[in-house]
């Protein structure tokens, strides 16, 4: 590993510590009370200690944020394909999408509860698919009407067929635009299967587990739940990224 390499990892994990040492000074110093911030001391012995049970609630966020990804990502990809070669496709839905786009997770969350019942974690999953449809369908219709006229003209010139088109040219222009898509989505799905916890449904995840932590006044370990929840969002984005270095690797060559 070079130098720039070692830089471009040791400086945020640098600048990260600093920061959570700046943040347990403050803390002590001006001896802020717990219900404001608690010290990331005890926000660490709270993960420690009670690592299990974070790990369960983290799999029941996680299951349904990957639900979430996964049906969104599918559904959101092949109504682009569908809306980019069908253009009045595309002109009839887009309003609907864009109102779909700006309406908030609050609102959906007891809807879907209401419609699917709170016993079950559908709910949770159509509000991460939702969620997850809207960056992926805007970035790979946007990707597939990226192909410049003149590449369009070269591949007619030489005889190439529809199929040969959409594989050679179009699809490997889409292809940075769909994971640019999909890691914002995959933060999103985490995002919104969390937040969809708040309002309903099985007392499981992330969502419920910081709820709980904060009525019984145990704010450290609400804060252990958000470490949770903010690892767990790193995992999902980083799986993504390792899927579109493999994936883009392999189209290079």
């Amino acid at each position: 590993m070079n130098a720039d390499r070692v830089r471009v990892v040791a400086s945020p994990i640098v600048f990260g510590l600093a920061a959570v040492a700046l943040w347990q000074v403050i803390v002590v110093v001006f001896q802020i009370k717990p219900f404001v911030v608690p010290s990331p001391l005890s926000i660490g012995d709270q993960f420690v200690s009670r690592l299990d049970v974070i790990w369960l609630a983290s799999l029941g966020t996680a299951s349904n944020a990957l639900v979430g990804l996964v049906v969104g990502t599918v559904v959101g990809t092949l109504w682009a394909l569908l809306a980019a070669a069908w253009r009045p496709l595309d002109e009839v839905t887009a309003p609907l999408i864009t109102a779909l786009a700006v309406i908030p997770i609050v609102a959906l969350a007891p809807v879907f509860y209401a419609m699917f019942g709170a016993s079950v974690e559908t709910g949770r999953q159509i509000v991460a698919s939702v969620a997850v449809f809207i960056p992926v369908y805007f970035n790979v219709l946007r990707g597939l009407r990226q192909v410049k006229p003149i590449h369009r003209d070269l591949m007619r010139a030489y005889a190439a067929s529809a199929r040969q088109m959409s594989r050679h040219v179009t699809l490997p222009g889409a292809l940075p635009f769909f994971f640019t898509g999909l890691r914002i989505a995959s933060s999103l799905a985490v995002i919104s299967a969390l937040v969809a916890e708040y309002f309903g449904g099985p007392v499981s995840g992330l969502g419920k587990a910081i709820t709980s932590a904060v009525s019984s006044s145990n704010y450290a370990l609400a804060w252990a739940f958000v470490l949770g929840a903010i690892l767990t969002g790193l995992v999902f984005y980083c799986a993504v990224y390792a899927l579109e270095a493999l994936v883009m690797s392999r189209f290079r060559h």
